[in-house]
């Protein structure tokens, strides 16, 4: 039987491993290891993409959101309102802060936060709102930003699933007062290993982010602010310029594989991911919904197709927050039963997506017998 990964990095790096071994190469040459010119150009070069002033490349995609909230003065007494339906790094980058998650309920047909759902759970301690772009589709910023601005409060994209999305024709990580994205490998634009970055238009903010990852020091061994050590290896910013290089055409191929799954899926019975015409979708997951989520997807495992789900388990029912298990999310809760990331990236063949269009139907067929 033929294998079907969810993702499979090893052919996405064949096609420019030459390119890679070549900035590997660059960076031992150079000696230079920690904040060196890869960092550096990286960041001017990502910041050009996102159409922003500044970007600061950090450890990760949680350290991110973390130095941003701690840049904003977001701390202990501090509300910020999250999506409920995330992965759980929105929330711990909160938590970090010693302020506190306020969940907010998602749009039923995007899956984003729910702008209209804001008005409800703001209190006079909100600071700050994260909008998750999930899955690469943007969050409606225009009514977030419009609402943020009625009562003050700081907007922080949170853009790790967003690599190249579009809003209204802008890219995302420019669309709120600051963004936090990951380089994690799997992403759209993917390490080689951990990575994140800030990105804003605000010097002052990437100011302090470029203080608190380094110990929170600009000159050696002088330290005005108690800092964290999260900063974007060299080799890894040497790499990610690589492949910033092929981003857009891997969106497309993204972009063309969604098409693909949606034409050849729309009698399936499934939901279906679905677009709003203001937004192109960077695609980093194609993700669909059904009651009977637990037995597609083992049927899906007897075919060899290996899928995943983004998120079993919502963050206020995870044990590390208690405080929230007495609240009712229904919505969120139905999403984490019933969503199915299918096998999705950009060197998918189309043998192998017609493998799972046809593993899929017999589902349905299967479903239909008396």
């Amino acid at each position: 039987m033929t294998q079907v990964p969810f993702l499979d990095l090893q052919q996405l790096h064949s096609e420019i491993r030459d390119s890679l071994e070549a900035a590997a190469r660059r960076v031992l040459d150079s000696n230079h290891f920690i904040l060196g010119p890869e960092v550096e150009a990286f960041e001017m070069e990502f910041a050009q993409y996102c159409g922003v002033g500044h970007c600061v490349g950090v450890g990760n995609g949680l350290d991110a959101l973390h130095l941003l909230l701690r840049a904003h003065e977001v701390g202990p007494g501090d509300e910020v309102l999250v999506p409920s339906n995330t992965f759980i790094a929105t929330w711990l980058a909160v938590s970090q802060c010693g302020a506190t998650p306020v969940p907010v309920e998602p749009l039923a047909q995007t899956y984003n936060i729910n702008p209209d759902a804001l008005a409800a759970a703001l209190t006079p301690r909100t600071r700050a709102i994260i909008p998750v772009h999930l899955y690469g589709q943007p969050a409606d910023m225009d009514p977030i930003n419009a609402f943020a601005q009625r009562h003050g409060l700081v907007v922080i994209e949170d853009a790790a699933q967003s690599h190249g999305a579009l809003y209204k024709g802008r890219r995302a990580g420019g669309l709120g007062d600051s963004a936090a994205t990951s380089f994690y490998p799997g992403k759209n634009l993917g390490a080689l290993g951990d990575g994140g970055a800030v990105l804003t238009n605000d010097a002052s903010i990437a100011g302090k982010v470029r203080l608190l990852r380094n110990y929170g020091s600009r000159v050696k061994y002088e330290h005005p602010s108690i800092g964290y050590n999260t900063r974007l290896d060299e080799m890894q910013a040497a790499f990610l310029r690589v492949k910033l290089g092929f981003l857009d055409s891997w969106n497309f191929q993204r972009r063309e594989l969604a098409s693909r799954y949606t034409t050849q899926l729309l009698d399936s019975g499934l939901g279906l991911p679905w677009v709003p015409d203001w937004a192109t979708p960077a695609w980093h997951l194609y993700v669909v919904r059904s009651p009977r989520r637990d037995a597609l997807r083992a049927h899906l495992e007897k075919h060899g197709i290996h899928t995943i789900v983004h998120y079993p388990t919502p963050p206020h029912r995870q044990a590390c927050y208690p405080e929230y298990s007495h609240l009712s999310l229904s919505l969120t809760e139905t999403l984490a039963s019933e969503v199915l990331s299918l096998p999705f990236f950009p060197a998918l063949t189309e043998q192998q997506l017609q493998q799972v269009v046809t593993a899929i139907t017999l589902f349905g067929h299967a479903d239909q017998r008396p």
